[in-house]
């Protein structure tokens, strides 16, 4: 129809029925500032970019024979102990204690320290404290620190400051990943410029039970950007299978629109939850069992690997993850981008 456009950066398309799902970005609770030192986990980019530092400060305290300066390389400050912080955590000390083993002449990596800090009073809150005290058990075990009840109050380049009560501690380091928090993607905002939609406090749009704008039928919006609140009075988590039963409900709804044959409401089936934390590490709560341990971690891998299309994909990454097992990745440490590294110091 005339009016109806998607304006882009190289030039407009126009539709008839417009889907919008663009997700979620990094929250830092108006310290922007903090991107640029403690970056978040998002997307493949970002992924990259983590494995960077993470390498790169291995190789700076190799590279340095100041003892402070090595600690600081060495310690790892993860913020916020949900799903995403607590991976990174457990991943960073895999690493640590074993992928990088025997890759340094000047000091044992097992020697990093890495510490995971949560505002709330256990990591994974959102899940049920004795699964709660599982991961934080597998963590410890790891070789990980957690510290809940902390709140972090700056980040610079070559430290993070936390605040646990009225007490304060600045801790050198040299890297910081954050996942501590997200908000809607910025194209929230335009939408509602645009439409008048209605933004809640974290910038999602406020959709109707059929994932559509009021007002605004050929419009849909979902994942992480939208807010259903249609189910139980508040929103529905920012998780993948809510995204992917609002994709396959969206799609369906548009068949239907084209068919003639009435519309539904859209309802999510929650199946229950799941977080990995390392090496043959997770937990599972699916409301009839909860699991943890080695075996959440192998229902984990089962139902990703479901999720996959065509039964070629899911036998090439159940090879690559076999692999990657027992061979602990190895084979992934690759520092990327321009010569970050300082010159060698000495004392």
């Amino acid at each position: 129809m005339a009016g109806r456009r998607v304006i882009l950066s190289d030039g407009e398309i126009g539709y008839d029925t417009l889907v919008i799902a663009t997700g979620a970005t990094h929250h830092y609770f108006g310290h922007d500032g903090w991107e640029k030192f403690a970056p978040g986990l998002k997307t493949i980019e970002d992924a990259t970019a983590i494995r960077r530092r993470i390498l790169v400060a291995f190789e700076g305290a190799e590279r340095t024979e100041i003892p402070e300066e090595r600690r600081g390389c060495l310690t790892f400050v993860v913020v916020g102990a949900g799903p995403t912080g607590v991976e990174l955590a457990g991943a960073v000390a895999e690493m640590a204690q074993h992928t990088l083993r025997g890759n340094f002449r000047h000091f044992n990596p097992a020697d990093a320290r890495i510490l995971l800090v949560e505002g709330a009073e256990r990591v994974l809150p959102t899940y049920i404290p004795s699964l709660s005290a599982k991961a934080q058990q597998a963590l410890t075990e790891l070789g990980a620190t957690v510290r809940t009840g902390v709140l972090v109050t700056d980040v610079q380049a070559d430290s993070v400051t936390i605040r646990c009560g009225s007490a304060s501690e600045q801790i050198a380091t040299r890297t910081v990943l954050w996942a501590a928090g997200v908000e809607a993607s910025p194209l929230g905002r335009v939408l509602a410029h645009a439409t008048g939609a209605a933004l809640d406090r974290a910038g999602r749009v406020v959709v109707a039970p059929d994932l559509t704008l009021p007002g605004h039928p050929e419009i849909f919006v979902l994942g992480d950007l939208a807010n259903y609140n249609h189910q139980g009075g508040t929103p529905l988590p920012g998780v993948a299978p809510v995204a992917m039963q609002q994709g396959s409900y969206v799609a369906d709804l548009i068949q239907r629109r084209l068919r003639g044959q009435a519309p539904r409401a859209f309802r999510y089936r929650d199946y229950g939850s799941l977080a990995t934390i390392g090496r043959a590490a997770a937990v599972a709560d699916f409301g009839w069992i909860r699991l943890s341990g080695f075996l959440a971690w192998l229902a984990w891998l089962f139902i990703h690997l479901l999720k996959l299309i065509q039964f070629g994909n899911r036998v090439v990454v159940l090879t690559q993850w076999s692999v990657n097992y027992f061979t602990r990745n190895r084979a992934a440490r690759l520092i990327t981008g321009e010569n970050p590294l300082p010159l060698r110091r000495s004392k």
